[in-house]
């Protein structure tokens, strides 16, 4: 019995218990108004992700945000351009590159603990990314007590808090940059545009009591592991774009994954490590490549688009 009272007690503590009544939890809606027959309709979320779903504006209904080309979930997984899934654990503690290209480079942060079977469990705890002479850091705050009311998101721009109004559909531009932030719900959930870049929706989540139960993480009420899912999508990739997730991305990408095991690993972390969370000394980078020439001359090629396509490039130049 008090077991009991204290799994409940913890639950309690560090959980976000939400009752069924409350709109937000269950629905999603479009925030695009150029689609105005979609535009604030509410909609169910799918079965697969009762909790956390998005709405395609184009076609006005719900979609599993993780279950698309560029999504960065869980502990972590990722799905590639190519739509191959694969897991990617890194170290907890550690900077790897996500993505390297010539005008954009995502570094990721991943925190975790150890499992009783010794490796460790991470999540993507924030994210670094360089384009121009810009760095947008996005993370998510170390809490133990989980409030869906609180937002624990932080997001800096070249150093520098960026405050975006509060409420469901408000926006922050910064010119210069190119960049505008609009939130996605009241707390916790963004998407952010670079202009010719690219766009990403980013949320902030813990984990869950059932989750740990059923994954051993073994969880305790002093941090609820609060973490980020991504989705990604690009507008302009050059053909030698690299990271854990920019490879996938390439036109001659074979994925190295074993496809019929139930958890499909991408290994060499060490190819993909970095220094920190803004550096571009991973093995594998291009951030700051001319755009005409690599190495020995060879032409650099682009797939790009206005980033509708399954994986946000839609056309070729």
């Amino acid at each position: 019995m008090k077991l009991e009272v204290a799994l409940l007690l913890f639950g309690m503590l560090c959980f976000d218990i939400v009752p069924l009544k409350k709109v937000g939890a269950r629905k999603a809606a479009c925030h695009d108004p150029l689609f105005g027959n979609c535009f604030g309709i509410l909609h169910n979320c799918p079965p697969g992700c009762p909790n956390l779903c998005e709405v395609d504006c184009r076609i006005c209904k719900p979609f599993c945000a993780c279950d698309r080309p560029g999504a960065v979930c869980q502990d972590p997984w990722f799905i590639g351009g190519d739509g191959i899934m694969f897991y990617f654990h890194g170290k907890k503690d550690k900077e790897f590159c996500l993505v390297s290209d010539f005008n954009v480079h995502i570094n990721a942060h991943f925190i975790g603990k150890r499992s009783r079977k010794g490796r460790d469990f991470t999540w993507v705890q924030s994210i670094g990314i360089l384009f121009g002479s810009h760095q947008l850091y996005i993370g998510a705050e170390r809490v133990a007590k989980w409030r869906a009311s609180v937002d624990n998101m932080l997001i800096k721009l070249d150093g520098k808090d960026v405050l975006v109004p509060a409420g469901e559909g408000q926006t922050w531009v910064a010119p210069e940059a190119g960049l505008k932030i609009q939130r996605q719900a009241e707390t916790k959930k963004v998407r952010l545009r670079v202009e010719g870049l690219l766009e990403i929706t980013a949320r902030v989540v813990p984990i869950t009591s059932e989750e740990s139960r059923v994954h051993g993480y073994d969880v305790t009420e002093d941090d609820c592991f609060a973490h980020l899912e991504l989705n990604f999508k690009f507008d302009c990739l050059s053909t030698m774009v690299n990271g854990v997730l920019g490879q996938t991305y390439r036109s001659n990408y074979q994925s190295r994954v074993k496809l019929s095991v139930a958890m499909p690993i991408m290994g060499r972390a060490d190819k993909f490590a970095t220094s920190h969370l803004f550096a571009t000394d991973c093995a594998v980078s291009n951030f700051g490549l001319k755009a005409k020439t690599l190495g020995s001359g060879e032409p650099l090629s682009f797939e790009c688009g206005g980033g509708s396509g399954g994986k946000g490039i839609a056309c070729r130049r």
